[in-house]
């Protein structure tokens, strides 16, 4: 059974940075697609970018060239670089894992089971 819990998030002022974490346990990392997904008051929760075990990144369009999904394999963490945040950004973030193949990793909430309890990201104008 994979744990994962995430950290960092909080308040920001729009354009400003902010990064998340998640650390994974219960499982081989190495063995995990990994995602970040996020849900905004209101709306459903939608896919924020994801890495494959090979490395394959894919982002949500209205993150790309802004967010940055990386994982340290010694550390068994996933991180979110978040750089010139928009008020369209407020909404609660959650850490998803999957173990899968190495080319295996779809951004959708249907293909990940272990979820964390999310950590709330603010972001002011």
């Amino acid at each position: 059974q994979v744990q994962v819990v995430e950290s960092g998030g909080g308040w920001v002022q729009s354009g400003g940075s902010l990064r998340l974490s998640c650390a994974a346990s219960g499982y081989t990392f190495s063995l995990l697609c990994m995602g970040w997904f996020r849900q905004a008051p209101g709306k459903a929760r939608e896919g924020v970018a994801s890495i494959r075990r090979d490395g394959v990144i894919d982002y949500a369009d209205s993150v790309k060239g802004r967010f940055a999904i990386s994982q340290d394999k010694v550390k068994n963490t996933l991180y979110l670089q978040m750089n010139s945040v928009k008020p369209e950004d407020t909404a609660v973030y959650y850490c998803a894992a999957q173990p899968a193949t190495r080319t295996w990793c779809p951004l959708r909430e249907e293909a990940f089971t272990s979820w964390g309890q999310g950590t709330q990201v603010i972001v002011s104008s």
